[in-house]
């Protein structure tokens, strides 16, 4: 029995390998094609099915060591922060274009080893890849400034210039996107990278890094260094004055901890961070469309993303009728491997993300919210598959309801007045994303205003875009992601100031 499914694992991974020369087992360190130093490794699996997708280098704290001396060097030896910003772009490019080529390959690396349906792997290939292009572009729109001088000999001159090396930490959820939001600004602004992604999905990343140096990156600009063991090397980054800034997306906590090791350097951090997001619905909303976008924002990725909706409050009026036409929509959603076409849902991503979903679902019937729809493993569908599930009543003491859900769960709650709401929603320590649905215009931009939170969807459930800038307030973050904001991430200001000139 050993012997079987050994033998099935082994025959999966060679079946990935068969369509794709992107799917790599080497990490990428100054240009080169490595195994750990320790000649450990680890595997990758396919939440939907158990199954070893891959094998990657467990790389050591020695390892990212070398990957951050390698960035240095191409840093400085290179010149690559003295490359033109027409040559980045134009690298950038020659990037982005690879990774259209292969968007189809991505997108099967993708959904293998997070699980998530194919077409959303698809939409993430052609989204993360947006920052490529959008990046591509800013790269020459790197402005400073001449500041009119209070004296008459002098200028005052505003140069905007790279970090140095910059770590990236980026999370499981989007393997891709979450690495070209980073990278693309980092790289437009003349840094160099090592990036750590998530040791759930780092094929992605090595894929990625793939089509870097097929189009061209001088060696040591990007490094990608693969591991299970990310409390070491997230310490390197805080601790090495060679790491001139950090990009992290992941959980608040996580984030509280860089922040903490980080602060002896005063090294430069932008932190996209955790989110307990409020949905609206007033009595005035469209609720067909509302109810569409609550679909789109709460199952995307089986719930597993930062902006996901997570707290959902229904006005007295239009409460009921909601709650019955979100359960049809829930009701027909395709649950399955994410492999299938026609799969809407697939697996949470391992077995501390499931046991979570499921406490904190028990825990809310336990303080006796109902479950209207779901509520329960799916064991016949696969071990880490929980069903769509709507539940109502939910009181403020259920975990449910104070902690962001990353799973498939609507957590229902009614309120009377926007006053009633406004407080309730921004209740909470974190202010990553919020969404609420009105067709009165004066109350459009007054909720607007008023609710505490880096990025507010009105009327609309899908939020993300290269160029837009994106973060959050309070506990949720620091900085932005995208946008042209993307780039100050990376950038030093110096004033420069020439004095004693004749005109």
């Amino acid at each position: 029995m050993i012997f079987c499914n050994n033998f099935r694992q082994k025959l999966s991974f060679i079946r990935l390998r068969s369509f794709s020369s992107l799917v790599q087992s080497k990490a990428f360190i100054d240009g080169n094609w490595i195994n750990a130093g320790n000649n450990r490794t680890f595997d990758v699996i396919n939440p939907a099915n158990g199954v070893v997708v891959g094998s990657v280098p467990n790389m050591d704290v020695n390892d990212a060591t070398q990957a951050v001396k390698a960035a240095k060097k191409a840093f400085e030896s290179s010149e690559w922060s003295k490359y033109t910003a027409k040559e980045r772009s134009s690298l950038l490019k020659k990037w982005y274009n690879l990774i259209e080529q292969n968007s189809d390959e991505i997108a099967k690396i993708m959904s293998a080893e997070s699980g998530k349906p194919i077409h959303e792997a698809r939409g993430e290939v052609t989204y993360g890849n947006a920052f490529i292009e959008w990046f591509a572009e800013e790269a020459r729109r790197i402005y400073g400034d001449i500041i009119p001088s209070p004296v008459k000999d002098r200028e005052i001159i505003v140069l905007k210039q790279p970090l140095g090396v910059a770590a990236l930490i980026t999370p499981w959820n989007f393997p891709m996107a979450m690495i070209t939001r980073k990278a693309g600004a980092a790289l437009a602004a003349g840094c160099t990278i090592v990036i750590k992604p998530a040791e759930d999905t780092p094929l992605t990343a090595l894929a990625l890094a793939k089509l870097a140096e097929d189009a061209g990156f001088p060696d040591g600009v990007i490094n990608i260094v693969t591991t299970d063991k990310a409390v070491p090397i997230g310490e390197l980054f805080c601790k090495c004055p060679d790491v001139k800034g950090i990009s992290f997306t992941g959980s608040t906590e996580v984030g509280k901890w860089l922040f903490r090791n980080s602060s002896d350097g005063i090294k430069r951090l932008s932190l996209e961070l955790g989110g307990n997001a409020p949905f609206i619905v007033f009595n005035s909303a469209n609720l067909d469309k509302a109810v569409d976008a609550a679909v789109s924002s709460k199952f995307r990725n089986c719930g597993q993303t930062c902006i996901s909706a997570n707290r959902f409050f229904l006005q007295e009026e239009i409460h009921d009728k909601f709650i019955n036409l979100l359960k049809q929509k829930v009701e027909a959603l395709k649950i399955g491997d994410g492999s299938k076409p026609d799969v809407q849902i697939g697996p949470l991503i391992n077995d501390m993300q499931f046991n979570k979903v499921h406490a904190l679902v028990e825990d809310a019937r336990s303080k006796n919210a109902k479950v209207i729809f779901g509520g329960t493993p799916l064991e016949k569908v696969g071990k880490l598959f929980y069903s769509p599930t709507i539940i109502t009543d939910v009181p403020s003491t259920a975990k449910l309801y104070t902690e962001e859900v990353f799973g498939p769960v609507v957590s229902v709650v009614k309120f009377k007045t926007e006053e009633e709401v406004i407080q309730a929603a921004n209740n909470s320590r974190r202010g990553l994303a919020g969404y609420f649905f009105s067709q009165n215009l004066q109350q459009v931009f007054r909720v607007a205003r008023l609710l505490e939170v880096g990025m507010v969807g009105v009327n609309e459930g899908l939020i993300s875009a290269a160029e837009a800038p994106f973060g959050g307030v309070k506990e949720s973050g620091i900085g932005r992601e995208g946008s042209h904001h993307g780039i100050d991430e990376y950038v030093e200001i110096k004033y420069v100031c020439m004095g004693n000139l004749k005109y």
